[in-house]
């Protein structure tokens, strides 16, 4: 791994009229930054570089091009392991409960409304003895509409079309991630930071025919697109997330804000560029929202109208609060209230690190909306790891710590994370409540 390192050192450094310049590419910069004589040595420290919050993002024909399946293949190995393993713990523990593993990746919970979705289309509610409507109009259509698709060109039914669908998207995010990691702070970094995403606690969601999958492949790929300077594919992605997931805002903001940011004066195609890949950013999350609306008779904010018959908003953590306050009022709920602390100070703790080691703009842009999004909606409780799976910028700090162990600590850390991970979601999915 330490020569992958270097590497990447140095393919960014050069020398030009006896000085040494370095090549910042974490937000796809083509600008040579003056760092150090070409005599001094290299120490452990440069290993890692610590990129510019806000650089300008190139738009050269020339970019960096994505690390190819051999680069990645450590990375997609790796998780693919882990993932293994988290199935056959699951399928076990699901045996010896009566209960059927498939059953609870396809055909449970969030599953089952893209599945009706899929083969019935919109239009499907359940009347709650509250009142409460839920109606399959909260489920944004895209993971329904690949299920329908591979329904019907292969003899899969509609559930088994979406668990082989997140799985492909797994995969997908997981080398994503991977590329992003790898872009900002080099290939050992990168296969870190997939190992942890596959390695978090409720990471089985990741195989289930959820469309967190999905979303994460769509949202890493669009900000390694914004980073290096790929600005219509970054457009067209961002749009794809945001017909998977109402959190496909934290990506149409990333894109903005990387192109605001990079606004001096560039002229012709390049702009264009840039421009349009800005335009079409939002239109697939604003289009649904908006035909959501008007096929409900409710105007521009009808969707708002449909999330809360699920009883979802956003109230600034009001709720959340209100909830874990409510588990110390006796002892044994005292626990989880300390554990529900510790994991939200845990994911703020990781963002302040992230913007201090100054990670590109885009990548403190996506997270921290992923995250406010998950940690202040009035959502259902047991959701809200499930909801940062996405937030997988706020992984990088300790992927690059990780990156520093030795071979033997770097495998115990892993290794333990990866049983730790799969016990929890066999016990985790086989419980009464929806992940």
């Amino acid at each position: 791994m330490a020569s992958d390192t270097s590497a990447y050192a140095s393919r960014r450094r050069g020398h030009v009229a006896g000085l040494s310049y370095e090549w910042r590419n974490s937000v796809a910069c083509a600008t040579p930054l003056l760092f150090r004589p070409p005599s001094t040595t290299s120490g452990p420290a440069d290993r890692f570089r610590t990129p510019s919050i806000i650089e300008p993002v190139t738009d050269l024909e020339t970019r960096v091009a994505p690390p190819g399946l051999r680069g990645a293949a450590p990375a997609l190995l790796g998780y693919a392991a882990v993932r293994a393993l988290g199935l056959l713990v699951l399928a076990v523990w699901s045996t010896a409960r009566d209960k059927s593993a498939y059953t609870l990746l396809t055909a449970r919970w969030d599953s089952l409304w893209y599945t009706r979705v899929a083969e019935l289309g919109y239009g499907y509610e359940v009347r709650l003895p509250n009142g409460d409507v839920h109606s399959n109009l909260a489920f944004f259509p895209l993971l329904p509409w690949l299920e329908r698709l591979l329904h019907a060109v292969t003899p899969l039914s509609y559930a088994d079309a979406g668990f082989v669908v997140s799985l492909l998207a797994s995969l997908a995010a997981a080398w994503g991630i991977f590329a992003v990691a790898d872009h900002v702070y080099g290939r050992r970094a990168g296969v870190c930071a997939v190992l942890l995403w596959a390695v978090l606690p409720v990471g089985i969601v990741q195989s289930m025919a959820y469309s967190e999958s999905l979303f994460t492949a769509l949202a890493a790929w669009s900000l390694y697109a914004v980073l290096t300077g790929r600005w219509l594919t970054a457009g067209t992605l961002a749009l794809l997330a945001g017909l998977t997931r109402p959190v496909g805002l934290a990506v149409v903001a990333a894109v903005w804000a990387a192109g605001i940011a990079s606004f001096p004066p560039h002229h012709g195609a390049p702009a264009r560029r840039r421009a349009v890949g800005m335009v079409l950013a939002p239109l697939g999350a604003a289009g649904y929202v908006l035909w959501v609306g008007h096929h409900t008779g409710r105007g521009p904010l009808g969707y708002l109208d449909v999330q809360a018959g699920w009883r979802n908003g956003f109230d600034g953590g009001y709720a959340f609060a209100r909830f874990v306050a409510e588990k110390f009022t006796s002892f044994p709920s005292a626990l989880a209230g300390l554990g529900l602390v510790a994991g939200v100070a845990l994911v703020i703790w990781l963002y302040v690190v992230c913007v201090q080691q100054r990670q590109p703009l885009p990548l403190l842009v996506y997270a921290g909306v992923v995250t406010a999004l998950a940690l202040c909606a009035s959502s259902y409780f047991g959701s809200k790891p499930r909801l940062l799976l996405p937030a997988f910028p706020l992984l990088l700090p300790l992927a690059v710590a990780l990156a520093r162990l030795r071979t033997t600590g770097f495998a115990l850390v892993v290794g333990g994370g990866a049983v730790a991970s799969a016990v929890y979601g066999a016990v985790w999915l086989n419980g009464s409540g929806p992940p």
